[in-house]
């Protein structure tokens, strides 16, 4: 299958809030070089390769809409970016080679790659595929929702995960014993993702998994969503009428400096916002109003 490679050049400083952009806007794989064509795949979050340029390159799938991200990177980077986005054919973009997710504990949850060791003494054990989705934990804003879900276990509670990825906030909550939950995106790839590892743990018939569209009018008590702000800003109604008074709001994919906008789009629906931050990426939690107040 064809792909669309999304390449562009940078500093070094910038690279760790591009490379999360990327990776939220549903990037497959990336890879970064310097003047000498020296990669680095995929460096561990928080380290940032030593030259001083940096060039990024992403994989998407054909069809994506780039655009959006190409303006939203433009604004990003300093000087804005001068981005080439070009098909690339199955043999230009296979290199092969999968990726482990190094384990690790959020609370009482264990995260583990697929074939990892049984970890599961006293805590929960939730097993990931790799590669097939947006969402293993290992980035901030993935993390920020998963310590949130290990600090305040879901117990007999309804949950959405809207912009599921690979569904681990919809199986992390089950796992950690939601009464129900809701995996929903609207990317094809990432409800495959999320049914393949609802499948590796044993819990495909625990969710419900599907499309925005196909989301059926639900009342819950939690909602997380971790994407990017603009579409959290649109979306602050739809989750408010989804969440019963008191429910909680769980907000991620949020740089520091977009807090403010994105707390105002909630504010009308929610209160007591609490944050919490992670590098240059935070985590907003809010509790649904009684009822909005009048225009």
């Amino acid at each position: 299958m064809a792909r669309q490679r999304f390449r562009f050049r940078l500093r070094a400083a910038e690279v760790p809030a591009a490379e999360a952009l990327l990776e939220l806007a549903g990037a497959e794989a990336l890879s970064l070089c310097d003047a000498g064509d020296t990669p680095v795949l995929e460096p561990p979050v928080g380290e940032t390769p030593l030259w001083p340029e940096v060039e990024l390159s992403a994989l998407f799938a054909a069809d994506a809409d780039l655009e959006p991200l190409a303006a939203t990177l433009g604004d990003m980077i300093a000087g804005g970016a001068d981005i080439d986005i070009a098909r690339l054919e199955d043999e230009d973009w296979q290199r092969g080679g999968s990726q482990r997710i190094e384990p690790r504990r959020f609370g009482r949850l264990w995260l583990t790659s697929a074939d990892a060791a049984d970890r599961s003494r006293g805590t929960r054990q939730l097993r990931l595929h790799m590669g097939l989705a947006f969402g293993t934990g290992r980035h901030p804003t993935t993390a920020l929702c998963l310590q949130w879900l290990g600090e305040n276990p879901p117990l007999d509670r309804r949950v959405l995960d809207y912009g599921c990825g690979s569904g681990v906030l919809a199986l992390a909550a089950h796992t950690l014993g939601a009464a129900h939950c809701w995996a929903v995106d609207n990317d094809p790839q990432a409800l495959t993702a999320t049914a393949e590892n609802a499948r590796l743990n044993g819990i495909e018939q625990a969710l419900w998994i599907g499309p925005p569209e196909a989301l059926f009018d639900i009342e819950v008590e939690i909602v997380m969503a971790n994407i990017l702000a603009g579409p959290l800003e649109r979306l602050a109604k739809r989750f408010a009428d989804c969440l019963v008074p008191g429910g909680t709001v769980v907000l991620s994919g949020i740089l520091a400096a977009q807090r403010d906008r994105v707390e105002a789009a909630y504010a009308p629906g929610f209160r007591d916002f609490d944050c919490e931050t992670l590098g240059d990426w935070i985590r907003l939690v809010g509790t649904r109003r009684d009822q909005e107040p009048a225009p």
